[in-house]
């Protein structure tokens, strides 16, 4: 760092003021269901599970502003916010929405992020490719109904 430099942060925001709102952590749900699926299957152990812990909070726009200025060490010149499509293929026009195409790529989306925390917790005893073959059916039913509520 050095004086009068820039920076940029590049970090998950929700949508909403409402730490409480769902919808923004949708996805970590439908990974908890499918863990503990995979528990109730034999698949992983409980107590593996059970000691798994992943802290996430997501603040909102105005949540990050207010601590950039009230920590006073940063300039806040500019903040921009965006929205990043978890379904490449969602943007595009040309192709009809396939909810089975969508689901494998929202699953490899988090599937990127996600395994390397999970290997890393579970090592041998996890199995990525099970794990996120069955995230997928679970997505489909949980994530359409997200998205209705998006649109409402």
């Amino acid at each position: 760092m050095v004086p009068g430099g820039c920076m940029v942060l590049t970090i998950p925001r929700r949508c909403v003021e409402d730490p409480s709102t769902e919808g923004e952590c949708a996805f970590f749900t439908i990974l908890v269901q499918t863990l503990l699926d995979m528990v109730s299957q034999g698949l992983l152990e409980k107590d593996d599970l059970y000691s798994f812990n992943m802290p996430v909070y997501i603040p909102c726009q105005q949540e990050v502003e207010s601590i950039i200025n009230h920590e006073g060490s940063f300039k806040l010149k500019k903040i921009v916010s965006f929205a990043v499509c978890w379904d490449a293929n969602k943007a595009s026009d040309e192709l009809p929405f396939d909810k089975n195409r969508s689901g494998k790529l929202v699953a490899d989306s988090f599937r990127a992020f996600m395994e390397p925390l999970l290997v890393s917790h579970f090592g041998k005893f996890i199995n990525c490719d099970v794990l996120f073959i069955i995230v997928d059916p679970n997505r489909k039913q949980n994530w359409k109904q997200y998205q209705n509520e998006k649109l409402e």
